[in-house]
This record gives C-alpha cells, sequence and structure tokens, in this order.
C-alpha cells in the first residue's frame, strides 16, 4: 500500500463557481448555485499487486482525481406561507465521481439528484424569545444512490479482479424537532 499513500505531484483543479439568488415575490425566494471544474491528474501510476507481492504498473494521463465530480449544483425554494410558516425545498445534484485515479468508468459513483423538503413554524409565546417546530424529509423520491466508496484491485492466479464497495444514502426519511430560544 506505499505506492497508494502518496501526494501526486503533478495535479491541477480548475474551475468556476456560479451563485444566484432572487425573491421572485414576498412569499417565495429562489437561490442556486453550480460548480464546474477540471481536475485532473498529469501522469498516474497504479499498482495492483499479484499474490507474491509482485506489482504491475498501470501508467494513466490526464485522468480525473478521485471523488471530484465535474458539475455541483444545488438549487432551494423557500416559500413563505405565512409570517410563522416556511417550506423549503432544497435540490442537489452531483455528477459521476470516479473512486480511484484511474477515471475508469467500473470504479465510479454515478451521478445522482436529491431532493429534500422541509417545513418550520416559528411563534413568539411569553416568557420565550422564540419556539420552533421543524420536520424535514430528506431523499423525497426515495432515490437509491451512492455519495461514497472505495475500490482495490488485486492478481490472483494471473487473472485481475477489481472489487467496488458503495456507502449506500438513506432513502426517504423523515425528522421533526423543536427548538427553543430564552
Amino acid at each position: 500500500g506505499a505506492f497508494t499513500r502518496i501526494n501526486i505531484p503533478k495535479s491541477h483543479r480548475m474551475g468556476m463557481e456560479m451563485e444566484m439568488g432572487f425573491k421572485i415575490n414576498k412569499f417565495i425566494s429562489f437561490n442556486a448555485n453550480l460548480a464546474l471544474s477540471s481536475n485532473r491528474i498529469k501522469d498516474f501510476n497504479e499498482f495492483i499487486y499479484d499474490e507474491n507481492g509482485i506489482a504491475i504498473i498501470n501508467n494513466y494521463k490526464n485522468s480525473t482525481i478521485a471523488f471530484s465530480p465535474s458539475v455541483v449544483g444545488f438549487s432551494n425554494v423557500d416559500i413563505r406561507i405565512t409570517k410563522q410558516l416556511e417550506i423549503n425545498l432544497p435540490l442537489k445534484y452531483v455528477s459521476r465521481q470516479y473512486l480511484d485515479n484511474t477515471e475508469n468508468k467500473n470504479r465510479s459513483l454515478d451521478a445522482y439528484f436529491n431532493q429534500d423538503m422541509g417545513i418550520r413554524y416559528k411563534m413568539v409565546p411569553k416568557k420565550l424569545k422564540e419556539l420552533e417546530f421543524f420536520g424535514r424529509v430528506n431523499n423525497v423520491f426515495n432515490a437509491k444512490y451512492a455519495a461514497n466508496g472505495y475500490t482495490f484491485s488485486y492478481i490472483f492466479s494471473s487473472e485481475q479482479t477489481t472489487e467496488n464497495y458503495y456507502f449506500p444514502m438513506a432513502t426517504r426519511f423523515y425528522s421533526v424537532g423543536m427548538n427553543l430560544s430564552f
């Protein structure tokens, strides 16, 4: 594993991020951001070991840096129903991410969208600054996706095997809570 625990000497990250927000009217506001980037390694050597500890070296030119999506987008709509009641609708998009520096599609996480929904109700009862109740539905559309994982390859009996492991995100789930301010 010593070869896999070194910094990449020649790589670059280049990109731009755009952000915007505006009020549609006094009840509805919208904000969004979009990050576009190129995250590349000039020259990467992958070391794959066989059962005798002998390394096979694969070289990759100008490959994508692991876990560096080229597109990340986020938007949120806030809807104020009354002075006390607000709903928000955040949406996130993350493009394909590679589990290692080889830019191999078979060792990657698929792009995903995730939609959440939240509701807040605030009131000011006597003897408190504020009392807030909130609820949230995460992953509203029950999407099945992985946002992290790892991979490794090895050679056994002259056959290369690559194993991918994924950390799946939770399907739809709910949370509720309350905040008290004195």
